[in-house]
Order: structure tokens, then C-alpha cells, then sequence
């Protein structure tokens, strides 16, 4: 079948085109599908208008308008429908029932209940993007925000089909009315690369080779800063020698106060600020933590996320101590391929973390076991196996 996605923004800097629709589209391929991806680059403004090859799947950027914002909004919603419309698919899959995208696919639900014909449509939800979710998240305007929920609760119900990546998702699916034969679980995957070392990560941070590493993978606002400030000086007391190393970049100036809080509390000469990377590089970084955590605060919006960047820390192999939220709940098996904590205590994952840091053989079994029980319940090729079985069966 030829099969278009369309994405809710660029392929960079933002995550969901790489690390979910990009490895699904592969593995369609490789089940003798096309696909084309049609994405809007606000996010890589220097993209607009570009075709491009990545791993095989055509990636065709539309450009961005006019400068007033609404003007912009239905010229790349249109160019997003005539893309699409252009490769004459056999099917289009959504990826975030709003945006432009989602102006594009309202399109074709407007224009087939008229009865003009168009491709079968199938939405993919990976947030709570209405009220209590991605809206209380962002600084969207009031009028965006009545859009985006209006978007998130009419086009689902209308799709063919609906995929959604995580139980909560499912969830609200059902509770829109779409039938479970017409709704796949979808969660977020993993494709089998090779661990590599983070011996040439430790060495470019100025982390020594013996010094036990506590990784912080993150964009912050999953979670409340006053626990990550607490658990942090509580390691740093219990381990001698310890590095904190955090990468990833947050939204509101995290980092100033993680900074600030690591001279208050005393845990600042541990500090390692590993900052924003470019994919490539990500998994030298991860490799060098010894243990990671994953705090997640019991909201709304997490218990309906599916974190690719956990998956990504699971495949790295490092033992993973993390809130029991929602998908995390999923992804971890208690004890076996890593541990859960009750999120509303920092304590509970502090001690657990130390315990992994002071016992270096535990910890390793523990990410090992992780990595593999991963692989064999969240690999993309088996899940795109799924849906390309619940296509035919809706197409």
C-alpha cells in the first residue's frame, strides 16, 4: 500500500517524528509498503520546502506561509492536504489529531462527507491534548486552545481507525465511542541497535572512569523540581564520589535552578550538565550513567505520555529507578528489569538509587535484564507487524 503520515511538526528538534513515526514508517516499508511523510518545519524553518531521503522514507516539508499566524495556519493545512492528496494513498495516518495536520484531516472528513472520495484516514494519539492536558501545558492562545480541544474530541471518532500509545489513551478512546475493534494499542518501541560505550562520553565531560554516575535523561517539566533537588543532594551525601550527570534541556530555565539549588544544598561539584544533543550522540551519553532515574509526577498528562526517552535509556542497557505512572508501569517489570517507586516520595527512589550505585553487579543484571525484556514486548517490528494487520483489516 502506499501510505502517507502526516507529522504535527519537523524532524527536528522536537522527538515524535524520530523516535515514533520514523522507525514505524521503516518497518512498514519493509513489510513492502510506501510511505511518505508530509511535515509541517516550523520547528526547522530551513527545511521549508524540502524533499528529503531519511533511512529510505521521503520526507516532504511544506513551507510555511504567509507571516499572520491563522493565514499560516490554512496555507500549510492545505499544502499538507494536497501532499497528501498527491500521492494518491491508500490509506493517510494522522500523527496528533490537531494542528496543522489536524486542519488537513478535517479537511478530508469535511470533503468526504460531501461525497467526494478520499483516502481512508486513521489517527494516532500520543498526548492528552485537550483540556487537563498538552492545553494547561503550553502558552497557547484561547482560541488555539478551543481548537486543539475541539480537534482532539471530533476527529478521532470520524477516523477509520485510531491508534494511541498508551492504556490511558485507550482509555479516552473508548470513551469517545470509537468501537475497540476500530482502536490499536500502539505504545512507543525500540529498534535493536548495539549498546555502545560511554567511556568516550565520560572522558569528553571530565567524568573519571571509576566514578559511579547517576543520569538524569529529561526536558523537566514531568516532574516537580524541589524532588529532583532533594534526590540529588541525597545521593551526593550517600555515595562518595558521585557525578550527576543530566542531559536534556528544559523549557523554563530548569537548569539556573538546578544550578542554583546544587549551591544551596551542596551537591553542585557533582554537577555535570550534559545539555541538549543532537540525536547521534545520545546514546554515548546515556551509557555512561551507571543508574538512571525517571521521577513522574501522578498527572493527567503522564499517565497518558508513553516517554520515548525512557525506552531510550532501557535500550542503553543502564538500570532504570522510576515513578510508577502510567506507561513506565508498563515498560518496567518491579524488580526484574528495573525498579518502581510511589511518586509522591523522593525518598523511596533516593535510597533505591543508592542501593544500585553501591552495589555496581546488581545494577548491571538489572539494566541487562531491562534491555532485553524490552526487545521482547516493545520492538517495533513486531508492533508495526499489528498495524499493518489492523489496516487491512479497516481498509
Amino acid at each position: 500500500m502506499k501510505i502517507v503520515f502526516l507529522a504535527p511538526f519537523g524532524i527536528r528538534p522536537k522527538g515524535t517524528l524520530i523516535a515514533r513515526m520514523l522507525p514505524l514508517a521503516v518497518e512498514l516499508q519493509g513489510l513492502g509498503h510506501r510511505v511518505t511523510v508530509v511535515a509541517p518545519p516550523y520547528t526547522n524553518p530551513e527545511d521549508a520546502g524540502l524533499v528529503e531521503t531519511v533511512r529510505g522514507v521521503t520526507l516532504r516539508n511544506v513551507t510555511l506561509g504567509p507571516a499572520s499566524k491563522p493565514l499560516a495556519a490554512l496555507s500549510i493545512a492545505r499544502q499538507m492536504y494536497a501532499a497528501a492528496r498527491d500521492e494518491r494513498p491508500d490509506l493517510v495516518h494522522l500523527f496528533k489529531p490537531k494542528g496543522y495536520g489536524g486542519l488537513a484531516a478535517m479537511a478530508m472528513v469535511a470533503l468526504k462527507e460531501t461525497g467526494i472520495r478520499q483516502s481512508p484516514l486513521f489517527v494516532d494519539m500520543d498526548d492528552w491534548e485537550g483540556r487537563g492536558g498538552m492545553n494547561a501545558l503550553h502558552p497557547y492562545s484561547a482560541a488555539e486552545r478551543l481548537v486543539f480541544q475541539f480537534q482532539d474530541d471530533w476527529l478521532p471518532p470520524r477516523a477509520r481507525g485510531v491508534t494511541v500509545a498508551s492504556r490511558t489513551l485507550q482509555t479516552r478512546g473508548w470513551s469517545l465511542g470509537i468501537a475497540p475493534e476500530r482502536l490499536l494499542y500502539l505504545p512507543n518501541c525500540i529498534e535493536d541497535l548495539t549498546p555502545v560505550s560511554g567511556s568516550a562520553a565520560r572522558q569528553r565531560l571530565g567524568i573519571p572512569a571509576d566514578a559511579p554516575v547517576l543520569l538524569l535523561y529529561t526536558r523537566f517539566f514531568e516532574f516537580g523540581q524541589d524532588k529532583l533537588h532533594r534526590i540529588f543532594a541525597e545521593v551526593y551525601r550517600r555515595v562518595p564520589g558521585v557525578r550527576l550527570l543530566v542531559v536534556g534541556k528544559g523549557r523554563n530555565r530548569e537548569e539556573e535552578l538546578l544550578l542554583a539549588k546544587g549551591g544551596e544544598l551542596g551537591f553542585a561539584p557533582a554537577l555535570v550538565m550534559g545539555g541538549w544533543l543532537e540525536p547521534a550522540d545520545i546514546p554515548a551519553f546515556l551509557a555512561a550513567g551507571d543508574v538512571a532515574i525517571y521521577p513522574f509526577a501522578d498527572t493527567l498528562i503522564n499517565r497518558a505520555k508513553c516517554p520515548a526517552k525512557l525506552t531510550e535509556l532501557l535500550r542503553a542497557g543502564v538500570p532504570v529507578v522510576a515513578d510508577a505512572v502510567g506507561q513506565l508501569a508498563e515498560y518496567i517489570k518491579p524488580g526484574v528489569s528495573g525498579l518502581l517507586c510511589d511518586p509522591d516520595h523522593w525518598q523511596e527512589m533516593a535510597d533505591r538509587v543508592v542501593d544500585l550505585l553501591l552495589d555496581p553487579a546488581r545494577g548491571k543484571e538489572l539494566g541487562t535484564v531491562g534491555r532485553n525484556y524490552l526487545l521482547q514486548r516493545f520492538a517495533w517490528r513486531d508492533h508495526a507487524a499489528r498495524l499493518d494487520r489492523f489496516y487491512a483489516e479497516l481498509v
